[in-house]
């Protein structure tokens, strides 16, 4: 049963892509160097592609395999495409009844299911939603944020991002969830080093954390600060605490900035 509507939805989402770059069957078929009735044959579902095609096809529409065989995308407005990494992702754009841009939140539990789901509309989509009119265009997400890395940003707040197509676009000194390859989901403030050696270096405003640096490679996803939510209220002594280590971690840097002038 799987199969059957794996290769029923494939069938449409090439014929709708093909259309999309306004390709005949002929032109398509050069393209991909096969013959016309080979793609005849995939777009009317009479019979299933190769691995070896599917792997070009991916290639040439810059489309996962994954998306192609699971997801229906042929004309829907509610989607969109977002290019990561040479490769071009499926985000669902979620709307209400006036038009009006909804946002996702990941909650903490979710944090997991989000690392191996991001690019499922399916798992996006169940996701619960907010609006906040205020927040400029673009694609939003909202994502916990745990510990104290982040001061004064209170453990459990919510941090709403904005989409970041282009990793080269990251503007050192500001700060961005990045979901990552080897680290999972992280809010740092970034500093960008792509032009010097393809990396970044991961910065925390509690400076009792260290600095570290990651290959480029290892960002999946890139999320540039648009506000935050803050689920608790803080209390005096709490904001009292904040204030001190703020000060400390400014004497700090002040001490380091010493250092370096008398050696």
């Amino acid at each position: 049963m799987f199969i059957f509507v794996a290769m029923k939805v494939l069938a449409k989402n090439i014929s709708y892509l093909r259309k999309q770059k306004k390709l005949s069957q002929q032109a398509f078929a050069q393209q991909m160097d096969v013959p016309r009735s080979r793609i005849s044959s995939y777009e009317e579902g009479r019979s299933v592609p190769s691995l070896e095609f599917l792997i070009r096809l991916s290639d040439y529409f810059k489309i996962p395999v994954d998306i192609l065989i699971r997801n229906d995308i042929t004309g829907k407005d509610d989607i969109s495409f977002i290019e990561l990494r040479n490769k071009r992702i499926l985000f669902p754009i979620t709307i209400d009844s006036n038009d009006e841009d909804l946002i996702e939140i990941v909650p903490a539990k979710a944090q997991a299911g989000y690392l191996s789901s991001y690019d499922d509309p399916e798992y996006i989509e169940q996701l619960k939603k907010i609006k906040l009119p205020f927040l400029p265009v673009g694609l939003h997400r909202a994502f916990p944020i745990q510990g104290n890395s982040m001061l004064p940003m209170k453990d459990g707040s919510f941090v709403v991002g904005k989409m970041i197509e282009d990793i080269r676009d990251i503007k050192t000194g500001r700060t961005y969830i990045l979901v990552t390859l080897n680290d999972g989901m992280v809010y740092k403030r970034v500093e960008n080093n792509i032009d010097k050696n393809e990396s970044l270096k991961l910065i925390s405003d509690n400076k009792t954390y260290e600095p570290y640096d990651i290959h480029i490679s290892e960002v999946i996803e890139l999320w540039e600060f648009a506000c935050a939510i803050n689920t608790q209220e803080y209390s005096e002594s709490e904001l009292k605490l904040s204030s001190i280590l703020n000060m400390f971690n400014e004497l700090g840097i002040e001490l380091e900035e010493l250092k370096k002038l008398i050696a």
